[in-house]
């Protein structure tokens, strides 16, 4: 049950991690489209990257606080969908 109970922590851990890389990752791509000059010649509304990329952390943001309330509920009926299936057995 220990184990289970470390595999669960680990996997929430290591979705936390890959989270804060895209997040990061992903707001570096839209800075660099946003500074291309095809993108700058087709646009000619200059504050609208920097609109787009409030949207991606704020929404970043939300799904991280959602994801650190939720995990441990998350937790639990995982570790209980585990428990049932090795009861079938």
């Amino acid at each position: 049950m220990k184990r289970e109970i470390r595999w669960i922590e680990e996997i929430r851990g290591a979705h936390h991690e890959l989270l804060v890389k895209l997040t990061f990752r992903l707001s570096k791509i839209v800075e660099q489209i946003g500074k291309s000059r095809v993108y700058r010649s087709i646009s000619d509304q200059r504050g609208d990257v920097p609109g787009w990329v409030l949207v991606v952390l704020m929404t970043t943001g939300l799904v991280t606080a959602i994801w650190t309330i939720a995990a441990p509920r998350l937790t639990a009926i995982l570790k209980n969908s585990l428990d049932a299936m090795n009861g079938i057995r």
